[in-house]
Parts: structure tokens; C-alpha cells; sequence
């Protein structure tokens, strides 16, 4: 499956899973996936990781370890559900402010639920908006924030420019999202769990398995882990690092604007 991926110098603007489609085509394709399982992705989060998303979004928070200062302000793209943000804001204890973007508006009417039903409304900003053009001035945040997400943006190159521009200096870029598998026989296992269990239980929890195929194949299309690092590089960032998580089978993304 490495074979399949793309490379730092891109391919994903084009690729709907392991469909080509012509330029332009991918966002309205991937808004409606997200629409159809929205009010059911974090179980969709389950199904895919096999519930381990929770322990990596913990880690990658606890990476970020946010300020316990109001004027610490976060930005978390492709998070409409707030399940980072949300963790943010605890971990700051309640302080920082956390604003949650997301071009589907099916996603962020569930955070923006969640978000008052926890009573952290105050702490958070739901911005329906596209990740290759922020609505925000430069030098607004702290920090960036983006989880599962990056891979269904069509030009990440552009996201991750976007990133660096709004990015305070001294800001951080924090990029949690599922990457190639390092260890041959777990490799084998997940490409057998992703292809085969993955569809059929998605097709069990919402009646269609096509969203979940496609998540599965724009995985594997994905670049690694090096030549992801590289795009972040050339969209500006320093000291950029990766940490791998359950063998590769995700892996966190680091770097700064300095």
C-alpha cells in the first residue's frame, strides 16, 4: 500500500481516496461524507482506531500543554465536534480560548452542543470557514491544531501555509493524523482490518459504507511521516519532528514559527 501514497510534492488535491478527480472536485466529494456521519464520528473515530484516537488526541495535548492563561488562544482546524478543543480547554483549566473551524457546518452544529452541554461555550469560537483560507489576520494564535484532518484538506500545502501565517511568533503547529505503518506484521493486520472490518462496521453503525472507504483509502494516500515533515518544512516551520503512535499507525507532527 506505501506504494500508493504521494509524495511532499502532492497528489491529495486531486485524489478522492483511491479515485482521481479532476481539481476542484474533492471538497464538495469529502463536505458530504462528513455531512452523512457527522452525528456519529466519534463512534466512526472508534471504529477506525479501534478506540485508541482517544489516547493519541490525549497525548497530542498533552504534547501542545497549553498555557493556564486567558490570553492563550488556540486555533483547531478540521475539529468541528470540539473534541480537541475541548481537551485544550480543561487542560488549561478553563482558561485558554480555543477557536474550533470547520467547513462543514453538520460537524460544528454537534461541537457547538457538546461545547454547551459541558458549559464551555464561553471558552470557544465555532468558525464555519475553509482551512485553505483562514478568516483571521496574521499572528493570531498560539497555537494550530489539526487532528484527522489535514488529509481530507484538497491542498494541504496551502493549509499549511495558511498555518504559518496566522501563527503568533514563537507559535506551534500540532498535526495528529493517521500515517504509514512501520512494523511489517501490524502493517499487514491493519491494511486487512482497514479494507475488510472497517467498511462493513460503518455500514453497520449508518447503513453506508462508502464514507468509511473512502476514509480508509485517503489514508493510504496520505504521504509518510518524512515526506509530510517535508511539507511542514517548506511551508516555513522550524525544529519540525514526528512522534509515532501504535507503531506508525497515526503519528503527531510538530513544528514552530520562529
Amino acid at each position: 500500500m506505501a506504494d500508493s501514497r504521494t509524495s511532499a510534492e502532492g497528489g491529495m488535491e486531486t485524489s478522492y481516496g483511491f479515485r482521481d478527480v479532476a481539481e476542484g472536485e474533492k471538497q464538495g466529494l469529502v463536505n458530504d461524507v462528513f455531512h452523512k456521519v457527522a452525528k456519529r464520528y466519534d463512534i466512526m473515530n472508534d471504529v477506525m482506531s479501534a478506540g485508541m484516537h482517544r489516547v493519541w488526541k490525549d497525548s497530542m495535548v498533552a504534547a501542545l500543554n497549553p498555557r493556564r492563561d486567558p490570553s492563550y488562544k488556540v486555533l483547531d482546524v478540521a475539529g468541528g465536534t470540539g473534541d480537541i478543543a475541548f481537551r485544550i480547554v480543561e487542560a488549561s483549566n478553563r482558561l485558554a480560548h480555543a477557536t474550533v473551524l470547520d467547513i462543514n457546518g453538520s460537524m460544528l452544529g454537534v461541537g457547538a452542543e457538546r461545547a454547551a452541554k459541558r458549559k464551555l461555550s464561553d471558552n470557544l469560537t465555532f468558525v464555519e470557514a475553509n482551512a485553505e483560507e483562514l478568516p483571521f489576520p496574521a499572528n493570531s494564535f498560539d497555537a494550530y491544531t489539526i487532528a484527522f484532518g489535514i488529509r481530507n484538506v484538497p491542498r494541504i500545502d496551502v493549509a499549511l501555509s495558511e498555518a504559518y501565517r496566522v501563527l503568533k511568533r514563537g507559535g506551534r503547529l500540532l498535526v495528529l493524523e493517521f500515517s504509514e505503518v512501520e512494523m511489517p506484521l501490524l502493517d499487514r493486520f491493519y491494511d486487512q482490518w482497514s479494507f475488510k472490518a472497517i467498511p462493513q462496521f460503518g455500514k453497520m453503525i449508518t447503513g453506508e459504507a462508502e464514507p468509511y472507504q473512502y476514509l480508509v483509502e485517503s489514508i493510504r494516500k496520505f504521504p509518510n511521516q518524512e515526506n509530510f515533515a517535508a511539507m511542514i518544512r517548506t511551508a516555513g516551520f522550524s525544529r519540525v519532528t514526528h512522534t509515532n503512535y501504535t507503531g506508525g499507525i497515526a503519528a503527531l507532527h510538530s513544528g514552530w514559527k520562529l
